[in-house]
């Protein structure tokens, strides 16, 4: 897609170097999200309306040691290409003179990618007033790119005026609000497979609830829970005792164990099962509570209270030999699997416990504090398992080990180890029935073995938990071990491989007439038999009812009609000032009609002045046709015409003139076109091609609706509307819409 301006020529070279002196900041007029495809990209951007002052006066080249300064503070710089095409493009357009907005947008960019949102989308674009440019990037989330932008403006700001600058804090406010705002990784792998297969996303909250698809073909996920996710499921996996039984009476093997109610119960039934034991909450989340090869009483009586804290009841179990896996069971596969090792210190005869684990372990850089890791930062005081384990090795935090004595920190947990490959079959078929049993399409089942690759009967192996919206970053990025793609695994548990999750939409771009074409391709819809949704400027209605008489042509008017369950065709009106203020509200389309060029003299604020710019804004709804779809374009108007070149599908043309030159060129070229004849309308396949005819109504043939028909016939042609059907339609279509109630009908 290109922009509505070029880019600024090379630099001037006549004026002196600015003077080391305290410049004033660039101005931010202007902050706008774009929500949906704009005339920038396909994807969401934040628009930033710049005024650069003085600085308008000096671009890099003229402030002595700014890109020094700038490549100090961000060494990345230099792997940016630019419009260069290779790397250093960006550091050469530096050394050569660009101005402070583009080097703005740069530095937003870099901030993204060290706070791990990769972004690689950017514009800065001059405006027809001096010094005031429009600087655009690629924003998946409008917080996030908010504060990128505040940060990346402090930083340029001081590598401009040779002020110090930290950078790294600026990287974690960024960083702060990517966990604060973004999705969580489960969810976002999720998104991405879906992205991958063209399947287009909704997020419905500011949490992880996802939907994926449009309308009646969408389905939802949070985090690793869908649609299809059973909340009977769901509560069985969050009671482990009930799951036990279940399991255990449909063949798996679990171990045995007894729900204590006090630490003296607790010592009672470790003694009847047999020691060692495991004390740990019925619905254990994560590990916490949970204690391991239990032997002693005191140890035994004081896990309980470690258990009790965490969870609503207490389980004591036999303890199963070996290490603790993850098995990702999706749709009846297993598609993933995950190994836990223990954890070690090594004393060194000076530094306490804590110290130690914090020099071994908490070094690692795979350990941290954000969702994005594939390991936990360890705490001892949040984590009073590991304090009893600790203390059954006569250690607590503050003990300093001897030289050569290794501590064990953690058993087993730590699920870091990929180990997809090495599942057994029976051990695959055995998480896959305790799947089943429980009642869960996406299902994390632990389970105990010496050797995954063995038979669990034989070594006597167990399933101890079956967790419900089980967390994928351990198989997304293990530790050791090859990363598995679970996210494209739910993804096609949810949807068939023929699939997309997309219903038909149509968007009608324009000013003249287009609520009476968008009403029209509705009710024609409508006709079919589809269930079918509209937002135009008269108003929001769902299957023929309106819920909304105010001005629906907007973003946020489609929007609710995507993720409305019942609805399984969209019609959407845009105009032009939707376009620049917001975006579509959908990511393709399958027809995109585009009626007229009007309307530049109420988009100043946009810096559109005249119809010229007028093609570079309305060209989006072109450029979001599917290559299986197709572009109506009004032929009576040249420009209008000639957008046809950039539509990824095919193109009908239509006009109320049948020698418009657009539409005769566009039949001899075997393309397709409707045009009026007297009170027909006729639909034509190439010069000398198949004719089909449509009798029209006489509401229809007046030179005030005329166009307007015309485009709704195209649209329904392309649609796959019988001739027949369309002229029933037009026959019963009531041009004027009657708002007299809430139930006003679309005809």
């Amino acid at each position: 897609m290109t922009t509505i301006a070029k880019t600024r020529p090379t630099a001037r070279r006549s004026r002196a170097p600015l003077t080391m002196t305290t410049r004033k900041d660039i101005e931010l007029l202007r902050i706008n999200y774009l929500r949906g495809p704009n005339i920038w990209t396909y994807r969401p951007a934040l628009e930033v309306w710049l005024d650069l002052g003085e600085l308008e006066d000096y671009p890099s080249n003229l402030l002595p040691g700014l890109t020094d300064r700038l490549l100090a503070l961000l060494p990345n710089l230099m792997e940016h290409h630019c419009g260069v095409g290779e790397r250093g493009g960006f550091v050469e357009r530096l050394r050569e003179g660009t101005w402070a907005g583009h080097v703005l947008e740069h530095v937003v960019i870099e901030l993204l990618n060290l706070a791990c949102m990769p972004t690689g989308f950017g514009q800065t674009r001059s405006t027809t007033q001096r010094g005031v440019y429009r600087m655009v990037f690629r924003a998946r989330d409008e917080q996030v790119a908010r504060v990128a932008l505040a940060q990346g403006h402090a930083l340029l700001m001081a590598a401009i005026n040779n002020q110090p600058f930290e950078v790294a804090p600026a990287v974690m406010a960024v960083r702060q609000k990517v966990d604060d705002c973004y999705l969580g990784p489960s969810t976002a792998a999720i998104v991405e497979a879906a992205s991958d297969r063209r399947i287009p996303h909704i997020r419905l909250t500011s949490g992880n609830l996802v939907q994926l698809g449009y309308g009646a073909r969408q389905r939802r996920i949070w985090t690793a829970e869908t649609d299809r996710t059973s909340a009977i499921g769901q509560a069985i996996a969050g009671d482990k005792n009930l799951t036990k039984e279940l399991l255990a009476a449909c063949g798996v093997p679990v171990p045995s164990g007894q729900v204590v109610h006090s630490p003296a119960e607790a010592w009672e039934v470790a003694q009847e099962l047999g020691l060692p034991v495991v004390v740990k909450p019925t619905d254990a989340n994560h590990g916490r509570g949970v204690s391991l090869e239990l032997e002693r009483q005191a140890d035994i009586e004081q896990a309980f209270g470690i258990a009790d804290a965490e969870g609503s009841e207490v389980i004591v179990e036999r303890f199963i030999r070996g290490n603790e896996h993850r098995l990702l069971v999706v749709g009846g596969k297993l598609v993933a699997a995950a190994r836990g090792e223990s954890l070690w210190i090594t004393g060194d005869g000076t530094r306490r416990v804590a110290e130690l684990i914090d020099s071994q372990l908490n070094s690692d850089p795979r350990r941290g504090e954000t969702e994005d890791l594939p390991l936990e930062t360890i705490r001892l005081e949040r984590e009073p398992a590991m304090r009893l384990l600790l203390q059954r090795q006569g250690l607590h935090g503050d003990s300093i080990p001897e030289a050569g004595k290794r501590v064990l920190v953690q058993r087993n947990g730590n699920m870091s180890s990929d180990c997809t490959h090495e599942v057994h079959p029976e051990v695959a078929a055995m998480a896959v029935l305790a799947a089943k049993v429980v009642g869960l399409d996406i299902a994390g089942i632990d389970l105990v073995a010496l050797d995954i690759a063995q038979p669990l009967e034989a070594q006597r192996g167990a399933i101890v938990e079956v967790n419900a919206g089980p967390g994928l970053l351990m198989h997304l990025k293990p530790a050791t071990g090859t990363p598995q793609p679970v996210g494209r695994s739910i993804v096609d548990h949810l949807f068939d491989h023929d699939e997309n999750g997309r219903i038909p939409i149509v968007g009608v771009a324009g000013t003249r007439h287009t609520h009476t074409t968008a009403r029209l391709v509705a009710w024609l819809l409508h006709l079919r038999g589809t269930p079918v949704g509209l937002a135009c400027r008269d108003g929001l209605f769902l299957e023929n009812r309106l819920i909304d008489n105010s001005d629906c042509a907007d973003w946020s008017a489609g929007h609710r009609l995507l993720m409305n369950r019942r609805i399984e065709a969209a019609v959407i009106e845009n105009g032009p000032l939707s376009i620049l203020n917001d975006g579509l509200a959908y990511d393709r389309c399958d027809v995109g009609i585009v009626t007229d060029l009007c309307g530049a003299r109420s988009l100043a604020e946009h810096d559109i002045k005249d119809a010229e710019h007028m093609p570079k804004v309305l060209r989006t709804q072109v450029d979001v046709v599917l290559d299986h779809g197709v572009a109506v374009l009004n032929a009576g108007n040249p420009e209008v015409a000639a957008l046809a070149s950039l539509c990824d599908g095919e193109t009908i043309l239509y006009a109320v003139d049948a020698q418009a030159a657009p539409l005769r060129a566009h039949l001899e070229a075997g393309g397709r076109a409707v045009c009026l004849n007297g009170r027909l309308a006729e639909l034509l396949q190439g010069t000398g091609g198949a004719k089909q005819v449509v009798e029209l109504a006489r509401w229809a043939c007046t030179p005030a609706r005329a166009e307007a028909v015309m485009a709704a016939v195209a649209a329904a042609w392309a649609l796959g509307i019988a001739p027949a059907l369309i002229r029933a339609g037009i026959e019963t279509f009531q041009p004027e819409l009657a708002r007299s109630s809430a139930s006003a009908k679309t005809h």
